[in-house]
């Protein structure tokens, strides 16, 4: 194989993974529009108010973090760059929740996957959750010191 065609095929393949994303993150922003117009997005979020509150993060994260949770970050990035770009997602919410969704995503596939492995899904669910919420939950306590710490050194960086 040359280097033009191992580049075709590299490029055919992102395309390809690439299209496939979009065919379900477009409709998937379609309908978060939707749900939002019709406040649905708020009864859902006032529903998961308590877990919110446990993660420390505000009821408009809670829509990003199940799409994320359920689909996984590739198609939960689309909703959550979304909700970035419509300012629905503060510095603080955003951190937390993709520290959550980086120990607890997409639990429907990978769970399904290792169970056809022989692994006790169960069990691989139970400790996923329990690890993302204990995480995020220590991290939520903290990050407003981090956040403003990290802030501090930028500006003083920028008077330099």
């Amino acid at each position: 194989m040359d280097f033009l065609s191992i580049f075709k095929e590299a490029f055919t393949g992102s395309m390809e993974s690439v299209f496939t994303i979009a065919k379900i993150v477009i409709p998937l922003m379609i309908v978060m529009e939707v749900l939002k117009d019709l406040n649905v997005l708020d009864k859902l979020s006032d529903f998961l108010k308590p877990i919110s509150k446990i993660l420390g993060i505000s009821k408009e994260s809670t829509f990003p973090l199940i799409i994320g949770l359920f689909l996984g970050l590739a198609y939960g990035a689309g909703v959550i760059i979304k909700s970035v770009k419509d300012g629905d997602l503060r510095k603080r919410d955003l951190y937390l929740l993709i520290i959550f969704l980086v120990a607890c995503h997409s639990v429907i596939e990978d769970t399904l996957i290792f169970v056809a492995i022989g692994a006790n899904g169960w069990l691989l669910l139970g400790f996923r959750i329990i690890i993302a919420v204990v995480l995020t939950s220590l991290v939520a306590r903290h990050i407003d010191k981090i956040l403003i710490k990290s802030n501090n050194e930028i500006k003083k960086e920028v008077k330099e």
